[in-house]
Parts: C-alpha cells; structure tokens; sequence
C-alpha cells in the first residue's frame, strides 16, 4: 500500500509540475511542445534525426511540431550542401529572444510549488530531484549532437 501511495504522490506531482509549466509556456504563446523545442535549439542548431531521439518524440511527430514553429518565424530547417538528407533545426532570433525568456521564466517559477515547504525541505527537494535528474541521463546528456555546417 504504501508503494501505491508514493506512486500517486508521484503522479500527482508530475501533474504539478505539468500544469506549472503549461501555464507559463502559455503567458508567451507557447505550446510545453514549442517551448521545449525552442529550448533544445537555443544555444545551437540540432539535427532533426537526434532532435527526435532526446526529446522522445517520433520524427513524424517532430516534423509536424516543427511545421507549426516554423510557420511562427521561431525556427528554421536547413541541410549542409555536402549530404541534403541531413536536415538542421536552427532557432531564428526571435525564437531565441523567446526560448531565453521562457527558459527564465520557468526557472524562476517553477519552484514555486515547492512553496509550503520550509527552506531545509526545499533544498533536500532539490538535492534529490537533481540526483534523480542525473541518474536518468539528464537533459545534458541526451545524445543530442549539434549540427554543424559544412566546412564550418
């Protein structure tokens, strides 16, 4: 009974932390989708294939949330001329100026429903979400490879 429990409790903080985000994502016209994928591509251009892989999603299903940002002017597609079925998602810069923000916000925010908890338990809150983090491979170390241009 009391794995049961843990197991609800986790699950209802995954739906805390869903909404959290949600609602954030939507204060900048974002979908969570759109928000993580201009996220993955801030800092660089990634290839459409890895992109897929780190962020769980099918290629079909990247492709058609890709369609949706592209058509907002916040990401843009490009293959080196040395292999053309190598396709790159690059951020435009007013993804980029968005991705910042909403990566800030969320950073910002996202605490906060650990608000009812005293200062020692939200660092202990911490201390284990990072280790929890960090033994699933984390973000980090998705396997994501940033493209690189040809001749670059």
């Amino acid at each position: 009974m009391a794995v049961r429990a843990y197991g609800d409790k986790l699950v209802w903080l995954s739906t805390l932390i869903q909404r959290r985000y949600a609602q954030i994502c939507a204060e900048h016209d974002l979908t969570p989708a759109q928000a993580t994928l201009l996220c993955a591509v801030k800092d660089g251009p990634q290839r459409m294939g890895d992109l897929a892989a780190s962020l769980g999603i099918t290629k079909n299903a990247l492709s058609q949330l890709v369609d949706r940002t592209e058509q907002r002017g916040l990401v843009r597609r490009e293959s080196p001329e040395a292999d053309r079925r190598v396709i790159a998602l690059f951020v435009t810069g007013t993804g980029k100026g968005l991705a910042e923000a909403v990566y800030a916000d969320v950073t910002r925010r996202m605490p906060e429903i650990a608000d009812g908890l005293d200062e020692d338990d939200q660092r202990h809150l911490e201390r284990v979400a990072t280790m929890i983090v960090d033994a699933s491979g984390g973000p980090a170390q998705s396997g994501s490879v940033p493209y690189e241009r040809a001749g670059a």
